[in-house]
């Protein structure tokens, strides 16, 4: 318990809101307190300045007089008047004798008196008048004091209140925040156990836990989505690369046994050569790729002009479609500039090409082109071949994935893993459609789109910085 986390966090609550309750109902105690202390001692002065005043203008016979008005006057028989010689005798007022306590001019008591018979508790004060003549002035504050004690008890009360109020609330705090931990907590316990599939519940309510939630749902989809990957990649890499090793390793072995001359053994051992270099290339491509995912080339981004580019690539790849008696078509502006990395651009758009031309049949077209819209870039890719069944769109940007018509063809399904790993890193993303939906042969569109990035500069070393040439396979 002395650990627990929730506890803690409802002992904060509890306290900060008993805190500032009890803060709030002294503040109010005291105010009003002290609002009743300056009214009475406010008209305690007001009253002895009109005696005064009628003292200086009529002496004691005028002073006396006023006196007993005042006393006459006063219906809530609150007032306090008395009037003393030099000899401390009572000249006027409704007490009988000078209080003992009272010895100083200027100076407010609070005290218990006798007045007309009964004790009674005053505020007075002393005023000197010429001649050793002495005007005490006060209020009863019998009904103060009972105001204040009704404060007093309903401050006691309200403390009480609010130890429950904050323990309650704490009790409440310390479930929500213990049901929605342990929500959390048996999620996870889960997923460490191997079952990927439990989620993190959500109230609805679309409040803050709600979107914890959802950040966790969306990060355990992710796992879930590179464990599959994981598994996916390798069983294709056991099932795709077993072919070239064994064939390579067949050949050596054949090679060994019955090479006749240095000649057919130089041959045999070149194919195996071949045949492993097919091996190693795959592997460079999935490190290339996770290279790409994890985010590790963000750092040389640099302000990229993609029109030099890809007419460029229009040019290579231009005339290794003639060879292939296809024409490629280029509708690109003169400037597009984006921030980004101008080697991955290029060997993605590169490998569009490469796919569209391995799988457009003779004499068919092929277009690329490309646009701005606001803080995107957009670059297409359209080609004439069979296109790619709707079925399999969802998983054609997966490592080793080949569909049924690419089966025939050579390749090792990671050239569209890898402009996706592209499009993901330029916080983009890449559509495969039908280029032509109404068309017997609809052939594909590929639509790769990049977000242009900040505006940024970058230096001229680095604009400048040669881009290694792609040759088509």
């Amino acid at each position: 318990m002395i650990r627990s986390a929730s506890l803690r966090f409802a002992v904060l609550y509890g306290g900060l809101f008993a805190a500032s309750s009890l803060a709030l109902v002294l503040f109010f105690w005291w105010a009003t307190a002290g609002v009743l202390d300056r009214q009475v001692e406010a008209a305690i002065d007001a009253d002895a300045q009109f005696l005064v005043e009628r003292w200086s203008e009529g002496g004691v016979p005028a002073l006396v007089l006023t006196v007993q008005e005042r006393l006459a006057e006063n219906v809530d028989d609150d007032a306090i008047y008395m009037l003393s010689d030099a000899l401390g005798r009572r000249v006027a007022g409704n007490m009988q004798r000078w209080p003992a306590a009272v010895v100083q001019a200027g100076e407010f008591y609070e005290l218990r008196v006798v007045r007309a018979g009964a004790q009674s508790l005053a505020e007075v004060r002393q005023y000197d008048l010429p001649g050793g003549f002495r005007l005490l002035v006060g209020r009863d504050v019998r009904g103060r004091v009972e105001l204040r004690r009704l404060l007093t008890n309903t401050l006691l009360w309200s403390v009480l209140l609010v130890a429950g109020l904050a323990g309650a609330g704490a009790f409440v705090v310390r479930r929500l925040f213990r049901r929605m931990v342990a929500e959390i907590s048996a999620t996870a316990e889960a997923i460490a156990g191997g079952d990927l599939t439990p989620r993190v519940r959500r109230s609805g309510r679309g409040d803050e836990f709600d979107r914890m939630a959802e950040s966790i749902n969306t990060m355990l989809e992710r796992i879930a989505r590179l464990m599959d990957g994981v598994r996916q990649v390798s069983n294709a890499i056991a099932h795709d690369l077993r072919t070239p090793i064994t064939r390579a390793r067949a050949r050596l072995e054949d090679a060994a046994e019955h090479a006749g001359s240095e000649a057919e053994l130089r041959a045999a051992v070149e194919r195996a050569v071949a045949d492993l270099d097919g091996v190693t290339s795959v592997f460079q491509a999935l490190l290339r790729i996770a290279e790409i995912e994890a985010g590790a080339r963000r750092s040389a981004f640099a302000e990229v002009d993609l029109g030099p580019l890809l007419a460029d690539l229009a040019e290579l790849y231009g005339a290794f479609a003639e060879d292939r008696g296809l024409h490629l078509a280029l509708e690109v502006p003169d400037t597009l500039r984006l921030l980004g990395d101008r080697e991955l651009i290029q060997q993605a758009v590169a490998n569009l090409l490469d796919n569209a031309i391995k799988f457009s049949p003779p004499g068919g077209r092929i277009g690329l082109s490309a646009t701005a819209e606001g803080r995107r870039l957009r670059i297409e890719v359209v080609d004439e071949g069979p296109g790619i069944p709707e079925a399999d769109r969802a998983r054609a940007a997966d490592r080793f994935f080949r569909g049924e018509q690419a089966r025939s063809t050579p390749g090792s399904g990671l050239g569209l893993a890898l402009v996706q790993a592209v499009a993901m890193l330029h916080d983009g993303a890449l559509l495969l459609d039908d280029a032509a939906p109404d068309a017997a042969s609809s052939g594909l569109r590929a639509v790769l789109t990049l977000h242009t990035g900040p505006a940024s500069v970058a230096p001229a070393s680095v604009q400048a910085a040669a881009v290694p040439a792609i040759a088509p396979p």
